[in-house]
Order: structure tokens, then sequence, then C-alpha cells
């Protein structure tokens, strides 16, 4: 039953972020308020899907990959949005393709110049959970997908 009701849990997530992703087509940009955020983020699981995994799941402990130290993200009204720490090609991008802030999510997307990779994000700042998508050769009918969750606390900075 506890599995049930994670991976409902996670399909819901999945669906929250699509809907509003499909929603922010219409409305790329749209910075409600100025924000400077750090969080320290703990990997919960990636699914994945390539050519041998068809969204197979994976727990954090099965992964090589690593918890995130400082994850940070700094909008200021009306249009700029800076994601670091989540990946060098995030961290990189001055001008996200997607680029919303609210006062409950954070959603960002980039893709590549040529249109074949892509990353996106999104932020529930108020329970802390994060979603991060990766999708290589987007040209292709064998596309492929990491789809990471996180686990966010807010980094306090101490005086």
């Amino acid at each position: 039953m506890k599995k049930i009701i994670q991976v409902m849990k996670y399909f819901f997530y999945i669906s929250i972020s699509l809907f509003v992703f499909n929603f922010s087509l219409a409305q790329d940009v749209n910075i409600e308020e100025n924000i400077s955020l750090s969080f320290v983020c703990e990997l919960e699981k990636k699914i994945v899907k390539n050519a041998e995994y068809n969204y197979q799941t994976f727990l954090a402990k099965d992964l090589e990959d690593k918890d995130l130290d400082k994850f940070e993200i700094n909008a200021k009204q009306p249009k700029t949005l800076l994601i670091n720490g989540l990946s060098s090609f995030l961290s990189k991008k001055e001008k996200l393709t997607v680029r919303i802030v609210n006062k409950d999510v954070v959603l960002f997307k980039a893709i590549d110049e040529e249109k074949n990779y892509s990353e996106s994000g999104i932020i529930n700042r108020k329970s802390g959970e994060l979603i991060h998508e990766i999708t290589r050769d987007m040209k292709s009918e064998n596309s492929e997908k990491d789809i990471s969750f996180y686990s966010c606390k807010k980094n306090e900075k101490k005086v």
C-alpha cells in the first residue's frame, strides 16, 4: 500500500509539472517576485528512460548520483531567473526558455541551440520537492530521459 501511495504521489507531481509546463508555453516568462534562495537537496529517486530502461525507477541508494549541496535560485522582476548548482548546462544558461516564479513554485526550462537537449525543473517552494528532467536526443524517436526527484531544505544563511 505504501508503494502505491508513493507511485501515486510521483505520478501526481509529474502530472502537475506537465500541466504547468503546458500552461507556461503560452506564458514563457512570468517572474512575480524577486527571490534569492539557496537549498540543500537530497536525491530520493530517479526514473530513467533509454535503450536499456523503459521508465525504470531507481532509488538514490542504488545510484552514483549525488545530492545537491548548493542549489540556488535567483529571480528579479520582470524577466531574470538564474539557476545554479543543479547542472552545468542550466548554470551557463542566462536565457531560460521558460521562467515562472510565484509564491508557490519556480519553474524553468532550457533547450540547447540545436534543439536536441533540454533540461527543466519545478520546485515547490513550500514543501521543497524538486523534479529535474533531462531529455537527450529530442529529435530522435529514441529520446532519453532522466527524471530526478529531490527533497530540498532551505539553506539558512547564518550571520
